[in-house]
């Protein structure tokens, strides 16, 4: 029997000041003969001797890593010796091969994240479906025409069905005002920062065709109306984040003006001064974004284009951060596919500038990456703070929940599954990064999660335990919690019915419950997470910081009877149901805990102490 215990929080890691105390606790039959600390300070291995002591019927293992050298990456490892053979120990468990560079524990000594961001409970809104103030600046029919569409911009009644049928054209009147009017329900829900969709001018609804990066759309309340959010927001303590469009342009940008609204545009002019703004085939036409013709990529091999968006001082990714709009920080939209000459050359080299323009502004800003795919490039290369965590949250839970994946494609996965593909992507980011990856069940580029479900409220409400327990900061999809529902886009750009009969009361009570337990719960916020169990149709897992424990259990189909093993991450004292159904017990002769689960359940269990 060998067991072996270690979480990159305290009390396993405890920050000395110029020295973290590393600590690993084991459990075996043949105790090793000697323990090494593996970490790397210059990129070259060192091998420290950690010292055993005998804590409460467990060994535990102490090294001292000094803080004056290195990066501020701190990445590291157990190695396990006897007389005959050795096994190695990492955050993905025990190998007999020494993990690899990037699947090790890590934390970053200094931290340069933004702090503040792993204590939010985040909510999207896609400003023209959330709320309408009803202002005199609200669009009408045929407020003018959009022109990529062919089409003169339609207004809906606010109740009015979505339509396929010039979805991009369609108008419903939300706006910033209607946001700052409903502030108080967003507080009431828990909510402590916002995340907008594009709010900048541009002739379609969703505003990925940016016409000007420094006018807020005037459909949406203008350049005022964004201020009196910020005055609102900064009153009652919420965060704002913005979408920062940046890898293309819409075609009616005075930069490259198609439709021939301005003067000088690239699109009809080949002599234009931002001809080299843009990438053209020999045939005249342009370089897109996926194809889409009116979103024409520009082109960071051009320097004025470098110095427009990030590198001048009155570029546009500086100017929101500053007075008097003072945003929190930026969500960049497909931030991996920007670069020069119509790809994504140079990419990484002008995400270092960009995040290096924001961080000079705002030191505490936050950076968040758009990645459908494996963002770990990014997060490693260290130009963004964090990624919208897709691939590490949000298709796994869809995987294991709803059966499909990224492309609606049905999947089989079991718990072990799951954790393993969880656990596997986190593997080597650094624990204060894990915190602030951004985890999301859904999004406007999504199908609502309980349309996956086949509005199947018990697995909507076990997504909502894991969204608000799993580590990293959770967001909510405007209307999310209370049952709005919606295929692929527009369909999952619904209205937010402010009629409250037609609320999943209980689902809205669920997740109110949900952000006031992780507000006063800094296992939750801040703790390391550790899968206990996965088998099957259970999942099982502990959040933990210092002596603060809570355990959350999934399962999936069928009622189960789970036993968990003796862990110095479950310790003695009552373990209280705080949330959802079921029933536990401590199996004294081992020091574990028996766990009855409902099928179709998610349950929370808190230790205190």
């Amino acid at each position: 029997m060998l067991n072996a215990w270690h979480q990159p929080v305290p009390p396993f890691v405890v920050n000395k000041g110029q020295r973290l105390e590393i600590a690993l606790w084991l459990q075996s039959d043949e105790l090793p003969e000697q323990v090494f600390l593996r970490v790397e300070p210059d990129n070259e291995e060192w091998l420290l001797i950690m010292k055993p002591k005998a804590v409460e019927g467990l060994w535990r293992y102490q090294a001292s890593l000094t803080l004056h050298e290195g990066e501020p990456v701190r990445r590291y490892c157990f190695k396990l010796l006897w007389a005959d053979r050795q096994q190695w120990f990492g955050p993905q468990g025990w190998s007999l091969t020494p993990p690899g560079q990037l699947a090790q524990f890590a934390v970053d000594e200094p931290d340069s994240s933004p702090g503040w961001v792993a204590d939010q409970v985040f909510y999207q809104i896609f400003p023209d479906r959330f709320a309408s103030s009803g202002g005199e600046h609200g669009i009408q029919n045929g407020s003018y025409h959009h022109h990529a569409a062919g089409s003169d911009v339609i207004r809906r009644d606010w109740q009015h069905p979505l339509e396929d049928e010039h979805a991009a054209s369609t108008f419903y009147g939300g706006d910033l005002d209607g946001i700052s009017e409903k502030l108080p329900y967003l507080q009431q829900l828990g909510v402590t920062a916002l995340y907008l969709n594009p709010i900048f001018t541009s002739p379609s609804v969703h505003k990925y065709d940016t016409e000007d990066y420094y006018q807020v759309d005037p459909y949406f309340g203008g350049n005022d109306a964004l201020l009196r959010l910020r005055v609102s927001t900064h009153k009652v303590g919420m965060k704002l984040v913005l979408d920062g469009v940046f890898n293309h342009t819409g075609d009616s940008h005075p930069w490259f003006d198609r439709y021939q609204q301005a003067e000088g545009g690239a699109c009809h002019h080949p002599d234009s001064p931002y001809r080299g703004w843009f990438n053209f085939y020999p045939d005249g036409n342009v370089l897109s974004w996926k194809g889409n013709t009116n979103l024409p990529k520009l082109n960071f091999a051009e320097p004025q284009v470098v110095d427009t968006i990030y590198r001048a001082d009155n570029s546009v990714v500086r100017h929101w951060l500053r007075p008097p709009y003072s945003i929190d920080g930026w969500r960049l939209d497909v931030v991996h596919m920007l670069g020069e000459n119509g790809g994504a050359a140079g990419n990484l080299h002008h995400l270092a500038g960009m995040y290096q323009a924001i961080k000079q502004e705002n030191p505490d800003a936050y950076v968040l990456g758009e990645h459908f795919g494996d963002a770990r490039r990014w997060l490693h290369a260290g130009v963004e703070d964090a990624a919208m965590n897709y691939m590490g949250f949000a298709l796994p839970v869809r995987a294991f929940l709803a059966g499909v994946d990224v492309a609606y494609h049905p999947v089989l996965l079991d718990a072990a599954d799951c954790a393993h593909w969880m656990d596997g992507y986190r593997a080597g980011l650094p624990h204060n990064r894990q915190l602030i990856q951004f985890n999301q069940l859904d999004s406007h580029d999504t199908a609502r999660f309980l349309t996956l479900l086949d509005n199947n409220p018990r697995r909507m409400q076990m997504a909502a335990v894991w969204l608000l327990a799993w580590i990293g900061v959770p967001c909510l999809y405007y209307g999310d919690e209370i049952g709005l529902d919606g295929g692929n886009d527009p369909f999952c750009r619904k209205t937010f019915p402010w009629d409250e009969s037609q609320w999943d009361r209980p689902l809205l009570a669920l997740f109110s419950r949900l952000t006031a337990l992780r507000k006063q719960s800094k296992a939750l916020r801040r703790g390391g997470c550790q899968v206990l169990y996965a088998q099957g149709e259970t999942l099982v897992f502990v959040r933990t910081y210092q002596r603060e424990q809570v355990l959350v259990a999934l399962q999936r189909s069928g009622s189960g009877e789970v036993e968990l093993p003796y862990s110095p991450l479950l310790r003695e004292g009552k373990w209280q149901l705080v949330e959802g159904e079921g029933e536990g017990e401590r199996v004294a002769q081992e020091g574990g805990l028996r766990l009855q689960l409902a099928a179709e359940s998610a349950s929370v269990w808190q230790l205190r102490g």
